[in-house]
């Protein structure tokens, strides 16, 4: 073989080498990644609309997802044991802080929206056309009243209900002795405690109570699906506050995905399906579902933080400890 023969043979096999190359990223670009997402119940619908509109960016396009949701302290300990996550949305902060720092980098709370992906606050659903007439949290300790909430041993949903009820009564002046009081009324009257916040409302609309405690959202996507029931804010709530973050060994795929999900465009999609927005200076718009759909949000009179109230550190160990809680032991019929 001649010296130009050979070396025209070495440029054509270069050449082979740098298409087979360049057709295989160009094969793993397009193909996209699967994700796996483990996430608490209730906000199901957008994070199906979140995924949906991300796979239209570039960043997303291709991505497939792995999705499990559930109660979200059942969900939060399925990590730790093991189950695989890129992406973690919980109801609760400490549901999330409990993998830090072994599965969630201790940063997790550094952007744009604080860590906190979707916010919402604590209403009454009642069916429809309130027969009951139920207009706030006084109504619900009248007797024969059947509350629906699910249990605060399991789901985070639940917590912010309690937490929601027991704080009314010190909103409006009220020692901590007439909240427990209250609560104990409040506990007489629920006739169930599913396992998560979706449960609790299957349950609400399969005919069980005549009050569900539930999340704005959650009342919202109801009605949006077509469901038969009503809401109403009440003048006294808590604000509703759900984190979500990626783990520490997910790729950059995922980490794209939740900055999209803390973007005016993805928290666009979180208030249509009834969700308040975690940025400021996102429009809610027009929200079908709503009591209102033109003005979907409306102000709490009183509305009560975690922080109010001192802090997930402090609420826990106060109200849900497993042994002294106030709410374990009122729960339980411990508390006389």
């Amino acid at each position: 073989m001649t010296i130009a023969r050979r070396a025209g043979a070495v440029l054509l096999s270069a050449a082979a080498v740098l298409l087979a190359v360049t057709g295989c990223s160009s094969s793993n670009a397009s193909s996209g990644g699967k994700l796996s997402l483990v996430a608490y119940s209730v906000p199901k619908p957008a994070y199906e609309a979140l995924q949906k509109a991300f796979a239209a960016t570039e960043q997303g396009k291709g991505t497939s997802w792995a999705s499990s949701y559930g109660a979200s302290g059942t969900q939060s300990q399925a990590v730790s044991n093991g189950q695989a996550a890129d992406y973690v949305a919980f109801s609760l902060e400490p549901d999330l802080t409990k993998l830090v720092p072994k599965f969630v980098d201790a940063g997790w709370n550094s952007g744009p929206t604080k860590g906190l992906v979707s916010k919402s606050v604590v209403v009454i659903a009642t069916r429809k056309g309130n027969p009951l007439h139920i207009t706030g949290w006084a109504d619900l300790i009248k007797p024969g009243v059947k509350i629906v909430t699910p249990d605060p041993g399991s789901s985070g949903s639940a917590k912010w209900n309690i937490l929601a009820a027991y704080s009314h009564v010190l909103a409006d002046g009220g020692t901590e002795a007439q909240a427990q009081e209250y609560l104990k009324a409040f506990f007489a009257n629920v006739v169930s405690k599913p396992t998560s916040g979706a449960n609790a409302t299957s349950t609400f609309l399969n005919g069980t109570g005549d009050v569900l405690i539930s999340y704005e959202n959650e009342a919202i996507a109801a009605r949006q699906k077509g469901q038969s029931l009503d809401y109403l804010v009440p003048a006294e709530s808590i604000l509703i506050e759900n984190p979500a973050a990626v783990t520490k060994t997910a790729p950059q795929r995922a980490k794209d995905f939740l900055a999209f999900v803390e973007s005016a465009e993805g928290q666009q999609i979180f208030t249509s399906k009834g969700y308040r927005p975690a940025l400021d200076g996102v429009s809610a718009g027009t929200v079908p579902g709503a009591n209102d759909p033109a003005n979907p949000f409306p102000s709490v009179a009183k509305l009560q933080t975690i922080a109010d109230l001192g802090g997930w550190s402090a609420v826990n160990k106060k109200y849900f400890d497993k042994a002294t809680g106030i709410v374990t032991r009122i729960a339980s019929g411990s508390d006389g």
